[in-house]
């Protein structure tokens, strides 16, 4: 039952909500889900940008007058995953408690707090470390919003909509990631688009990049509370939503989701640090020697972010399970594509220029394997959230009859754990976003680039391992083990 006070409510709580109903669905629901779904993108966009500030502003810290190693700065990065994987199931619980709106407005407000203290400590060189590790792990703020949004938008439309729907809300703000790399440079004076390093010719500003996006929080929760709705038929406990921890299919697919979103995440954090650090070096000044990370740094999140609404549209037509076997098999080849060149760089803990000149030349095949990871792992990010609602909308079907008042009550529910799975999932899987960055700088390894190799290895065969799961659980046996054709999963 719901803990709201009908009498409180505003004119944005809409009490009749029937998106599986065609007709309502063609004469009301499409417009208002729509208008929905497209600030949704626009707040999840500013949050995930947020999350991932720390991303590319850490390779500029050293040019900002801090010295820290290269472990501290992948540690910098791989922080606000670990607090934003945490912060995803409060942040999907809050859709039912409080409305999607309403939920909106409250996490875009608090993402002023780590884009402000962001601001104050990198203007001070004599920030500790511990502080900065502070700050870093409040930017996971902006991760949380993924959850909440993904969450509200999975109620705003039905079944045979919701990959391309949820993709595309995904995928605008998995382009916040791409953005912030290539934007922040240019803010903070680091470099043009395509062109000058030190474009600003006065020194590099981090504080700019927080103070943009400060404003930009404030207009997305500007935007949520005059054009975004709450749904009054979106009603939950707590208690009821973590009922889907208990079901064994909500860890499969977190397993899966660690795979696809959990590298994309973690890759996007770490990716203009492996640029810099095997790639670059800072002499002779002011180009240096190499390839100037933050011309290329922004990509593989693009690319990632793009592919992801594919990825939803082809579960839409081929099913999810299908697509995602696809995926994993294409990252698995790409990812050995990607360990193969790596194994061909000289490591150099001496800023050699020698040594990035010839490491420069294997760049072209190293950025060309990544970017075809980050496109499939933007496809299956897609495929493995269409495949959530498809199997707990299936268990409901499997357990009623048609055309019965049990049926549609058993639809409700189903669409209810699948959001609070969305969360769950979302939350599991994000935490990849963490080891993957952790992996990179391998504090019990002394050689980095020979932990980049291991971490590599390791990637490898755990995606040969989830392609065999996804394989085993969902297409060898679909019907009988799901209720499902293959097609539909």
């Amino acid at each position: 039952m719901s803990t709201r006070n009908p009498s409180r409510r505003t004119r944005r709580w809409i009490e009749d909500w029937r998106p599986e109903d065609p007709e309502f669905w063609e004469s009301t629901g499409r417009s208002v889900a729509r208008r929905n779904l497209v600030w949704s993108v626009f707040a999840e966009h500013v949050g995930f940008s947020v999350w991932l500030i720390w991303s590319v502003s850490s390779a500029f810290l050293l040019a900002q007058g801090f010295e820290f190693s290269a472990q501290q700065l992948f540690l910098l990065v791989a922080v606000p995953n670990l607090v934003g994987s945490v912060l995803r199931l409060p942040y999907t619980f809050a859709v039912p408690r409080f409305g999607g709106r309403n939920w909106t407005i409250v996490s875009g407000l608090l993402l002023l707090v780590p884009t402000l203290l962001f601001a104050v400590a990198v203007q001070n060189p004599a920030t500790p470390f511990w502080v900065f590790c502070v700050i870093a792990a409040t930017a996971g703020v902006g991760g949380g919003n993924f959850a909440s949004s993904m969450a509200n938008i999975n109620f705003f439309y039905p079944s045979d909509k919701k990959g391309a729907a949820l993709g595309l809300n995904a995928a605008g703000g998995n382009l916040g990631v791409s953005l912030i790399q290539l934007l922040l440079p240019v803010m903070v004076g680091g470099a043009g688009i395509f062109g000058l390093v030190q474009a600003s010719g006065s020194g590099i500003h981090l504080e700019r990049a927080a103070y943009v996006y400060a404003g930009l929080a404030l207009l997305a929760t500007a935007a949520a509370w005059l054009w975004m709705d709450n749904l009054s038929t979106v009603t939950s406990s707590p208690r009821e939503q973590m009922q889907v921890v208990k079901q064994r299919q909500t860890w499969l697919l977190s397993m899966l989701y660690i795979g696809t979103f959990g590298s994309f995440i973690g890759y996007s954090a770490a990716m203009p640090l492996l640029i810099k650090l095997n790639f670059w070096v800072p002499e002779p000044a002011p180009l240096g020697t190499g390839i100037y990370f933050a011309f290329y740094a922004f990509l593989g999140a693009g690319v990632g972010s793009l592919t992801r609404p594919l990825g939803g549209w082809l579960a839409d037509r081929w099913g999810g399970a299908r697509v995602t076997l696809a995926a994993f098999g294409a990252m698995t080849g790409f990812t050995l594509g990607v360990l193969w060149t790596v194994s061909q760089l000289t490591a150099n803990p001496g800023a050699d220029p020698a040594v990035a000149h010839r490491n420069a030349e294997w760049f072209p095949l190293f950025l060309g394997f990544f970017l075809c990871i980050f496109a499939a792992t933007g496809i299956g990010n897609g495929s493995v959230y269409k495949m959530i609602p498809s199997l707990w909308r299936a268990a409901a079907e499997r357990s009623t009859r048609p055309g019965t008042p049990e049926r549609a009550a058993a639809l409700v529910t189903a669409t209810r754990q699948s959001s609070s799975a969305l969360g769950v999932i979302g939350a599991v899987g994000a935490v990849g976003g963490f080891l993957v960055p952790l992996a990179f700088s391998a504090p019990w390894v002394a050689d980095p680039l020979s932990a980049t190799r291991g971490a590599f290895a390791v990637f490898t065969a755990y995606y040969l391992l989830c392609a065999l799961m996804t394989w085993a659980l969902y297409l060898r046996r679909p019907v009988r083990a799901h209720g499902l054709a293959a097609a539909e999963i």
